[in-house]
């Protein structure tokens, strides 16, 4: 199935995407492009943002973007390893039967899968600014990434188990 298809329907469960990801075996090469697909959404989702400080500010847009796409190109996939390591850890730590490729993948796919609500919540900083609204999505960014996260992590502990 198509990773858009794979999203949408990570919307209604989870649990039956993250079954389907695990079923096609060990796939280093697609969790990377998950996570650098989502790490590129997240810069996208920045830029209005960006542009809407820049504007307020005065600031450089050029180097506002440059530092962005530093750190979610190159930092934060780093740290999303490091993250589903020390997921992986804690799960080994209290014998779940998670593995490396588990913890990895239910997070890489978390991050992506939340794409579309990261990239509302861009749209909102850059067009309406701080406030009621932006916080809102924000946090049903954060409520929707962290039940894909909690919920691919059950399937990839109960699959390897």
């Amino acid at each position: 199935m198509a990773a858009t298809q794979d999203i949408v329907a990570t919307y209604r469960g989870p649990g039956r995407v993250m079954r389907r990801l695990m079923g096609q075996g060990v796939r280093e090469d697609r969790a990377l492009i998950y996570l650098m697909v989502g790490c590129l959404l997240v810069f996208v989702a920045q830029t209005p943002r960006l542009a809407r400080e820049a504007f307020e500010t005065g600031s450089d847009l050029q180097m506002l973007l440059g530092g962005t796409l530093l750190a979610l190109i190159f930092i934060a996939p780093l740290l999303l390893y490091l993250v589903a390591g020390l997921t992986a850890l804690v799960g080994r730590v209290f014998r779940s039967g998670l593995t490396g490729y588990g913890a990895r993948l239910s997070l890489f796919w978390a991050w992506l899968a939340a794409s579309p609500i990261i990239l509302l919540w861009g749209l909102t900083a850059g067009f309406v600014g701080p406030g009621i609204e932006m916080t809102i999505v924000g946090a049903l960014w954060f409520a929707a990434f962290m039940w894909f996260w909690v919920s691919g992590l059950i399937v990839a502990g109960r699959k390897a188990a």
